[in-house]
């Protein structure tokens, strides 16, 4: 539908499209008043049915090329009379090379800043470097603090920004990753902590706390850590418990004296179910040990602290780990959550939808 308004209306705006495609037949086939407003059309060599579909019902020339290279360009909506053919110009990778480099060299002399193009690869990973608005942010440190500061998750399968997920002084700002694959997970906690680091002037930078569970020397745990070093203090589990004391004292202070001066707290936990001391515990003593619990300070900063710039990103690997180390009151905060393959129980249950599965 969006495609069809495009082609119909773009021209209007200045929208152009150029379709390619190896074959039109097949389940997904563009609808035939979509075509209906593509009047210029390229036709290579292809069987009879795709002929009918690229060009009139009535020509079927293409089915009849046979030199490689060989085509039909057609200007009248594909009625045989607007047949042309042609034979596609053939050049040398040595000449193709010197003239990209030609027409790279010409748009630097005019300055010609050109924006990257939106390719779609499949199931190609994400390449970081094509995030425009970090390597800005990089590039020219801002000189106060955003308002809303976004941590981008990745590329979209649409034409738009980048994917991200935003955490202003409000309450349910926290970032859940639930998931198995461990590599995605990494990959976002670390360029997440990058790029809230880049949004903040230099002078005075956000907290950061990296509590991870990643093996020692494996590729994870050096990813993180190469990032998180020099920005954020960093504990494989031992020193969580101080580093949640800390974080729940600094919330009572802003609680009491009020947070509007204060740089914002992120907290990262990557893979919280691995860390016992960190889980919720119901409390139906009636005395004896008043000793704080690590997992129950831990659900107060998910309740009460993102109005006071105190935020949590963490992952979990499955549902079930979820409701093991969070009470209910705090994954309810979670606001904002990134599924990767799961069941679709499981991705019901985590997004009212199934899409995960």
């Amino acid at each position: 539908m969006l495609l069809d308004r495009i082609v119909r209306q773009g021209r209007a705006f200045g929208i152009h499209v150029f379709l390619g495609s190896q074959t039109l037949g097949g389940a997904y086939t563009l609808a035939r008043t979509t075509l209906g407003q593509m009047v210029i059309r390229i036709a290579l060599q292809c069987n009879e049915a795709d002929a009918a579909l690229i060009m009139d019902d009535t020509n079927t020339a293409p089915r009849l090329l046979s030199r490689p290279g060989e085509g039909i360009y057609n200007d009248a909506a594909g009625a045989v009379e607007g047949n042309s053919p042609f034979q596609v110009v053939w050049l040398t990778d040595e000449e193709r090379d010197a003239n990209l480099v030609k027409v790279t060299q010409l748009s630097k002399e005019r300055g010609f800043s050109s924006k990257r193009p939106i390719v779609f690869e499949g199931n190609m990973p994400a390449d970081v470097r094509d995030n425009a608005l970090l390597t800005t942010a990089l590039e020219h440190p801002p000189v106060k603090a955003p308002a809303d500061p976004k941590c981008w998750l990745g590329m979209p399968n649409a034409i738009k920004g980048p994917t991200e997920a935003m955490f202003p002084r409000q309450s349910g700002r926290h970032l859940l990753l639930v998931g198995q694959n461990d590599e995605a997970v990494a990959a976002i906690i670390g360029l997440g902590m990058l790029a809230l680091a880049a949004q903040h002037p230099r002078a005075t930078p956000p907290k950061f706390y990296l509590i991870h569970g990643a093996l020692a020397d494996t590729p994870d745990c050096v990813f993180l850590e190469s990032i998180a070093q020099g920005h954020a203090k960093i504990s494989q589990g031992h020193e969580a418990p101080e580093f949640i004391a800390e974080i729940h004292a600094e919330m009572k202070r802003r609680s009491d004296e009020g947070s509007a001066g204060d740089p914002p707290i992120y907290l990262f936990i990557h893979g919280l179910q691995k860390f016992r001391k960190l889980r919720y515990e119901e409390d139906f003593s009636f005395g004896g040990d008043d000793t704080p619990k690590p997992g129950n300070q831990l659900n107060e900063i998910i309740s009460e602290g993102p109005p006071l710039g105190i935020h949590l990103i963490t992952s979990l690997d499955t549902l079930n780990n979820v409701n093991r180390s969070l009470s209910r009151k705090s994954v309810s905060e979670l606001g904002m959550r990134v599924l990767f393959q799961m069941s679709a129980n499981d991705s019901a249950s985590l997004i009212d939808s199934p899409k995960a599965s």
